[in-house]
């Protein structure tokens, strides 16, 4: 399980990312601060079995900048991982983010399905590292800090709108396997549909085809969000 502190200095925001984090397997909230001092204290000062991994950094709070948090917590050559979300939007802050290690960059307002995608491929990274052993080749490098980047957008083909296709991927990740009868019962929209969504995650290589036997008939096609 990661360990994950929460910092930010608004209640009901700290509320919506504790949620937002049990929402997620293989994540856990740890401890939840409201400044920057109280931040610091948490990550440096915790006993090992409180297990701070991660860090949801606020940039702005009202007795220190999240800047200053990040750069506290290195200097005590911590290795714990920071995640900034902010709505900060300064270049200047985000490149010095970069410089002090942030590893991810994470604009307010979002759906929970950025935060859902930017803490997986955080956890992406973190199982890359363990597997790699040794002397690392350029495969492995590259591997390793390209799984902290966002996917790239992609144009959705005509018909088909941002909001459905993460409801479709979300009943999957859930609840699949699922085909597309059952995804389009579980949606309230029509099998066809519901395939052509489900099409669109398989060519994207987010959900595999497998066929379902066992029922009289030609197989039928299941989804299954790929881990």
């Amino acid at each position: 399980m990661i360990g994950v502190l929460i910092v930010d200095d608004e209640r009901l925001t700290r509320e919506l990312h504790r949620q937002y984090v049990e929402r997620l397997p293989g994540f856990r909230v740890v401890a939840e601060c409201a400044g920057a001092r109280a931040a610091v204290t948490a990550v440096l000062e915790s006993p090992p079995e409180e297990g701070i991994d991660l860090v949801l950094l606020d940039m702005t709070m009202p007795d220190g900048h999240g800047l200053d948090v990040a750069r506290h917590i290195r200097a005590r050559a911590s290795d714990v991982d920071i995640i900034a979300i902010t709505g900060v939007r300064d270049a200047d802050v985000v490149r010095q983010a970069v410089a002090l290690g942030v590893a991810q960059y994470l604009l307010k307002p979002f759906t929970f399905a950025t935060f859902r995608d930017r803490l997986e491929q955080y956890a992406a990274f973190r199982a890359k590292v363990s597997d790699v052993e040794g002397q690392a080749t350029q495969a492995e490098v590259d591997a390793l800090l390209g799984s902290l980047r966002p996917p790239a957008s992609v144009d959705l083909p005509k018909g088909l709108s941002p909001s459905t296709l993460d409801r479709v991927a979300g009943a999957v990740r859930s609840s699949g396997p699922l085909s597309a009868s059952e995804a389009g019962e579980a949606l309230g929209m029509s099998r066809v549909a519901a395939r052509r969504y489900l099409e669109h995650l398989a060519e994207q290589g987010r959900v595999d085809r497998e066929s379902r036997y066992g029922t009289p008939g030609r197989p039928e096609t299941e989804y299954a969000w790929r881990r």
